[in-house]
């Protein structure tokens, strides 16, 4: 049942504007560049700002003598794959470019893992690529791909490839019948960079069921556009899916399943091509105004209802799927990116707003109720006026709830690179920051976070530095947030 913009606006008008706020995060979570943040930051010994205080947090970061990671005192990281270094059980070296990462309880007790591999354009670029492993492979001539990490008890580590011969994997997102999709955040057709085949899609990789990967086909019933992020309802059956794009700005969709359709392993590669209902997002305010883009949006706690489009063309054969919509018919985003599925419904990203829109900013993190069709600001960062300085956080992309309460946000904006949490009030406060590459755009090792995902059992946090390539293993004294 559709939820009309003059149902939205008497339903607004009851509840007070809407503002009945759902999920774990609280409407402010923002600072220190903040809009709207009430949080005043202390300083740290080492005269950093202390993000962190008052029971928020884990207290400053501490410079690593190794120049990899710096923690909070009583963390430790451990390294698990590292492009060019740690090799696969077929003997070739950990692919480069990690991305999107999920974890998986294992046979036996052990931890596996699906990384992506976000590599693009010919494969002849890359020096670690991601290998055709026989069987596996769409199209031999693209770099990317996923590779599975095992994680076996004594910290023995085993890495085998999931999915080869395809392009630009970014993101990605868990299923809740325990397997992986990869997204292709690409639009290259056949015959781009010597590429074999049209990308662009979705993929599923089985992470215990070795089997299962072979002949991999796309789900093309999801559509094809430049693909960041999927999560499944498992409730409903519905795929919500981002695409990170420009000119013009991407959009939020849904796909909802066919009508019998079930889902389990294995059940998305039996889907036509058309299978089910492809929609982008439309926005409109508590007064009924159409919103044609996200950075619209000022305030944290801004709550918009949600109306959804049909796709005309989802494979888009002649026109890109966002430029198949005219002025007024959907709501657009800049780079939206990370998504997870929590708290009955889906925490979505814009990594930042600047020239392609109207409204700046350096990020936004939304919150999709399902049930009530809203769409509320959860997060929102100010322009960082010295991405240079340590200090202030930029560009949120991949995100993860956490089991002790609010978000991890991996960073991937200018300058310093961090991973944050937010908390269910809204008080931000770092977790780690790379000293590999500090993120100084001039610097031809500038690199972002990625892949922030938590163990089954949540001791452990793992992300990525996606160059040259490092999977990370965090530990350490984690505790429950407060609301602070």
């Amino acid at each position: 049942m559709s939820l009309t913009r003059r149902d939205f606006a008497r339903k607004s008008a009851i509840t007070g504007a809407g503002v009945a706020l759902a999920g774990s995060v609280g409407a402010l979570a923002t600072a220190p560049n903040a809009l709207a943040s009430t949080e005043t930051d202390t300083e740290s010994a080492d005269g950093a700002p202390a993000h962190g205080h008052h029971g928020v947090g884990y207290g400053p970061l501490l410079p690593d003598p190794d120049g990899i990671l710096a923690l909070p005192a009583g963390f430790r990281y451990e390294i698990i794959t590292y492009s060019g270094k740690t090799r696969l059980e077929s003997g070739e070296f950990t692919p480069s470019n990690h991305d999107g990462t999920a974890t998986f309880r294992g046979p036996r007790g052990t931890t596996l893992l699906v990384n992506n591999h976000e590599l693009a354009g010919a494969r002849a670029q890359w020096p670690h690529p991601v290998p055709l492993t026989e069987g596996l492979v769409y199209d031999p001539a693209a770099a990317g791909g996923c590779t599975v990490v095992e994680v076996r008890h004594g910290g023995e580590v085993a890495e085998w490839v999931g999915i080869a011969g395809t392009a630009t994997n970014c993101a990605g997102g868990s299923t809740p019948w325990g397997t992986w999709l990869t997204c292709e955040e690409t639009e290259d057709k056949a015959g781009k960079n010597g590429f074999t085949k049209d990308h662009g899609y979705v993929f599923e990789v089985d992470p215990e069921d070795r089997r299962a990967n072979r002949d991999p086909q796309p789900v093309k019933a999801f559509g094809r556009y430049a693909h960041e992020a999927v999560v499944i309802d498992p409730k409903r059956g519905h795929a919500y899916l981002t695409e990170d794009a420009s000119s013009p700005n991407g959009l939020f969709y849904r796909w909802a399943p066919p009508e019998g359709f079930r889902h389990g392993r294995g059940k998305l590669r039996t889907l036509a091509d058309d299978a089910g209902v492809l929609q982008a997002f439309k926005c409109f305010d508590s007064g009924g105004t159409f919103v044609d883009d996200l950075s619209r949006a000022t305030k944290a706690g801004t709550v918009f209802g949600v109306d959804w489009v049909d796709v005309p063309d989802r494979d888009a054969k002649t026109v890109s799927v966002r430029k198949q919509f005219t002025t007024g018919q959907v709501t657009r985003a800049r780079k939206l990116e990370g998504m997870w599925w929590g708290d009955g419904g889906v925490y979505v990203v814009s990594s930042f707003a600047r020239a392609e829109s109207p409204v700046q900013h350096d990020g936004q993190v939304w919150f999709y109720d399902p049930k009530r069709r809203t769409l509320t600001l959860k997060v929102l960062l100010g322009v960082n006026p010295d991405p240079a300085e340590d200090g202030a956080f930029d560009g949120p992309d991949n995100i993860t709830v956490s089991p002790y309460g609010g978000l991890v946000i991996a960073e991937d904006g200018e300058g310093v690179q961090h991973l944050f949490g937010a908390t269910d009030s809204g008080r931000t406060y770092p977790i780690a920051r790379n000293e590999l590459n500090l993120g100084i755009p001039e610097e031809p090792e500038y690199s972002e976070f990625t892949g922030v995902t938590f163990s089954p059992d949540g001791r452990t946090l793992f992300a990525n530095i996606q160059t040259p390539g490092i999977m990370l293993a965090i530990t350490g004294p984690w505790k429950r947030q407060k609301r602070g």
